[in-house]
């Protein structure tokens, strides 16, 4: 499908940042552009193509009703600002599923795309001839702000926390904090919530479906910028997932209210209230994940399930918090209790490919890791 070419000027969004003590970490205000994607008069395509936009790095694609789902394919490609260069067309994944109550619009994944300052983007209804693209469509081109120095909190002793019991003996791994990262509090004023049970059940394993060509200098950026899409963007309370890893095995605190409590996150439609998220940065259909992902994941879930006494190769009962349909075709109605590994896939609880084959393949591996962490 030709793209057709599309020069303007754009919306930009951002918020200051709050006053902070100069010796401390400062927070990094984000800035966007969205620019509407033009729908043919058939409703079946869309694209737009923009030669000349303000810097960003971050990418992604949304539109009006936050409950419509794209289901048919999305492409991009962007203009390196250092190099000038054309990237060549990579998919955009919409198959997440909604995200927070709140949330105001529907959207792809946000796709790291590197210092860009030209982006093109072309989608497709799809092969069913009744199907058409959701209303509103819009591209949204985030700047995440200027790298800040990261410093990953030390490690610790597992300890009770919400109720928990606290019978495995998995320690603390070292965790970036929010602040380490850079977040920009004022944008998610909204006070933390808790899983009514207070208990975490289970951890679900994700990808952030973007690009794995970032730097581990650069992740920091790719975190801000998923935070800034997920509030920002999509009108969410914060950041979807409690807990991020990079391709180098740094972990991030991801949603807030205490790396050490049962945060509610937005990371599994229908699940949410029993479980923690953990998400990989990247993309793993076919790229495997390494030794240094696997490990950082597998500490963290067993210091996770430990505090609340919750085995890492066991399976949990969790009781649906809506119909649902898992990506290898078992259905449910809302209510119905599944019985499903206490470290388990997005794809487990919801039809979409999340995690990638390839990082869904190391849950095993994953698992005996994080018993070996438990002890």
């Amino acid at each position: 499908m030709a793209a057709a070419a599309v020069t303007g000027v754009f919306a930009l969004h951002g918020a200051p940042g709050p006053t902070v003590p100069s010796d401390g970490p400062r927070p990094v205000a984000a800035h966007s552009q969205t620019r509407a994607v033009p729908v043919t008069a058939g409703e079946r395509d869309a694209s737009v193509s923009l030669s000349e936009t303000r810097p960003f790095s971050l990418l992604g694609v949304t539109w009006d009703d936050p409950r419509a789902r794209l289901t048919g394919t999305g492409e991009f490609r962007t203009r390196s600002a250092v190099s000038g260069q054309w990237s060549g067309w990579s998919p955009l994944a919409a198959d997440d599923g909604p995200g927070d109550a709140s949330a105001r619009r529907g959207g792809t994944s946000a796709v790291w795309a590197g210092p860009s300052d030209g982006a093109e983007v072309r989608i497709a209804a799809g092969s069913d001839p009744t199907a058409a693209l959701p209303a509103g469509l819009r591209l949204d081109l985030i700047d995440p702000g200027r790298d800040t120095p990261v410093t990953p909190a030390a490690g610790s002793p597992a300890q009770p926390a919400g109720g928990g019991t606290g019978t495995l003996g998995a320690g603390r791994p070292a965790i970036t904090s929010r602040a380490g990262w850079g977040a920009d509090e004022s944008i998610s004023p909204a006070a933390p919530q808790y899983l009514p049970g207070g208990k975490v059940k289970a951890v679900v394993v994700h990808h952030t479906a973007g690009s794995n060509a970032y730097s581990c200098a650069e992740a920091p950026a790719v975190v801000r910028g998923i935070y800034a899409y997920h509030v920002q963007q999509l009108g969410w309370r914060d950041i979807g997932y409690n807990f991020l890893v990079d391709k180098c095995g740094t972990l991030y605190e991801g949603r807030k209210g205490g790396v050490d409590r049962p945060v509610l996150g937005a990371h599994a439609y229908g699940f949410n209230t029993e479980t923690s998220g953990i998400a990989v940065l990247g993309t793993y259909t076919t790229a495997a994940p390494g030794e240094a992902v696997t490990s950082a994941v597998a500490r963290l879930a067993a210091w996770k399930l430990g505090q609340y006494g919750v085995s890492p190769t066991g399976t949990t009962t969790l009781t649906a918090g809506a119909d649902g349909t898992n990506y290898f075709g078992r259905a449910w109605t809302l209510g119905t209790r599944i019985s499903l590994p206490t470290i388990h896939g997005h794809r487990d609880g919801y039809n979409t490919q999340c995690p990638g084959d390839a990082l869904y393949a190391e849950l095993t591996h994953i698992r005996t890791l994080a018993a070996q962490a438990a002890g």
